[in-house]
């Protein structure tokens, strides 16, 4: 169950959910990738010699960072969302401590959205929602289909 659906109102309904892009998990797999190759390299290459049991062992240690790195990933991917409601936009991270911003759709000044050229090919990009005043959401880093949540914020 989404945050979202725990707090929305009376006549209130989603328009969109937006979630942490894959991309978060690069980082893990190509350490991962590396580790493996080094587990590889140290087996065939090197078979009977002290480095070559080195460079496995780095290898599963490599792994085993690998293996944390993806899961806290994971794990920040499944407690962060950002929602559109019909009458707020709500950011919630975190899950047994949380910060949730919530702004009211009537204070939305204006989105901004910056892609980089990688993220406009893959769907990413840093999300910026000004309020009026000196309030908003900014510095939504690694956010999936930015646009989508931009329209969604824009459309009345």
């Amino acid at each position: 169950m989404a945050y979202v659906d725990s707090v929305l109102q009376p006549g209130e309904a989603v328009k969109v959910i937006g979630r942490l892009h894959w991309t978060i998990f690069i980082r893990s797999v190509l350490l991962a990738t590396l580790s493996l190759l080094l587990m590889v390299y140290g087996d065939k290459a090197i078979m009977n010699s002290r480095v070559g049991e080195f460079i496995v062992y780095a290898g599963w240690i490599g792994l085993a960072v690998a293996l944390v790195m993806f899961l806290s990933a994971a794990f920040k991917r499944w407690t962060t969302e950002l929602s559109v409601t019909t009458h707020r936009v709500i950011y919630k991270r975190g899950f047994i401590w949380r910060h949730t911003v919530e702004m009211n759709m009537d204070k939305v000044e204006t989105v901004n959205v910056d892609q980089s050229i990688l993220g406009r090919i893959l769907g990413y990009g840093t999300i910026h929602v000004l309020g009026t005043g000196q309030g908003g959401i900014s510095g939504l880093r690694g956010m999936g289909s930015p646009i989508t949540i931009r329209n969604a914020i824009t459309a009345r």
